[in-house]
């Protein structure tokens, strides 16, 4: 999880960044900006800080050759972590590269931010951190002032709303060697042109490591049993729901995966097994997030999914029946009498 609430600015630059294939240019401050006003600075923290509260995907840093210094923004960021690069040469830098990197016609020009940031708290430490945001869309705000005995009413034509960040990063300085810890937005445009920002700026991928593994594994899993199964077995939401309950067993009980164990214990049928096997390659393809035949679990990302694992059968508007374990104390039928279906539920006590 990321919280901002100790976050502080130690040092903010204000750039502008236009489009060059609309004959657009770049124009770089001379200095970083200095903060005296502590409600400005509030107001800036959450403009930056507040869309990441959510974010629950951790990226790195990367490059496709394979070779990290090869990423402009890890190498910009490593130099100024490590005290080779001033940080306003960073902001300039930054600029400059995200210039290149605007290469559609459609990318809209804006103010790019680039802020140190110090006591960011991502999964449970605190670290600095870089942050890179970029504003793209203006709104026009009414200004209302007391003027005597009446009002006086203004307006902003083209003001910042500031619960509306439009692409941002925050670069936690963590695990610098494989690629730093990354997070990472794009709230305007999830069309071809706005891939720019994560992927020909940022250069990021997923992290793929055990929390993440956990994590993406019991999403694709979810998936699999909600949809996936449909094509070859006709389930009632019971048994689907036995087996998710049965992967949550298994995660909670174990400290490794291992792909032939999850087979037999979870899934227990051949046919099953190998149509998830089809179903987590397309992911593992599509993402470029190989699971492998093993990994640790990560307990924090089991908690975590287990809050989207809803055991609960949802009888039209009267009942909710939630269902923990053994599928056999429940039973489905058809009253012919009423016309109607009913579940019959087996228990030795009553809490």
């Amino acid at each position: 999880m990321f919280y901002h609430t100790d976050t502080t600015i130690e040092q903010l630059a204000v750039h502008r960044v236009g489009n060059k294939l609309r004959d657009e240019f770049y124009a770089l401050s001379e200095a970083p900006l200095v903060l005296e006003d502590e409600q400005l600075t509030s107001l800036l923290l959450h403009y930056f800080l507040s869309p990441f509260a959510k974010v629950n995907e951790v990226y790195r840093l990367t490059h496709a050759s394979g070779t990290l210094e090869l990423n402009e923004i890890y190498h910009f960021a490593k130099s100024f972590f490590e005290g080779g690069l001033n940080f306003h040469t960073l902001g300039q830098q930054v600029c400059k590269h995200l210039f290149e990197a605007s290469n559609h016609p459609n990318i809209k020009g804006g103010e790019l931010y680039v802020v140190h940031l110090r006591n960011v708290q991502l999964e449970g430490l605190e670290h600095d951190a870089i942050g890179i945001f970029k504003s793209e869309s203006k709104e026009p705000f009414l200004k209302v002032s007391p003027v005597q005995s009446s009002f006086e009413l203004g307006y902003e034509q083209e003001a910042i709303n500031i619960n509306k960040l439009d692409k941002g990063c925050v670069i936690v300085n963590t695990e610098g060697e494989d690629g730093y810890k990354v997070l990472a937005i794009d709230q305007t445009n999830r069309q071809q042109e706005a891939a720019y920002w994560k992927d020909s700026f940022l250069g990021v991928r997923v992290r793929n490591d055990a929390f993440n593994k956990t994590g993406n594994f019991l999403k694709v899993y979810k998936a699999f049993v909600d949809e996936g199964l449909d094509e070859a077995f006709e389930l009632e939401r019971t048994d689907k729901i036995d087996l998710l309950n049965r992967s949550m067993d298994y995660f909670k009980a174990n400290d490794t995966f291992q792909t032939k164990a999850f087979e037999e214990e979870v899934l227990g049928n051949p046919q099953a097994a190998a149509l998830f096997s089809d179903y987590r390659q397309q992911f593992e393809t599509d993402y470029e997030s190989p699971f492998g035949e093993q990994f640790d679990i990560a307990p924090g990302a089991v908690k975590k999914a287990n809050t989207s694992y809803k055991s609960v059968l949802k009888l039209d508007k009267n009942f909710h029946i939630y269902v923990h374990g053994k599928r056999e104390y429940i039973e489905k039928g058809f009253d012919e009498e009423k016309g109607m279906n009913y579940y019959k539920v087996y228990f030795k006590e009553e809490h």
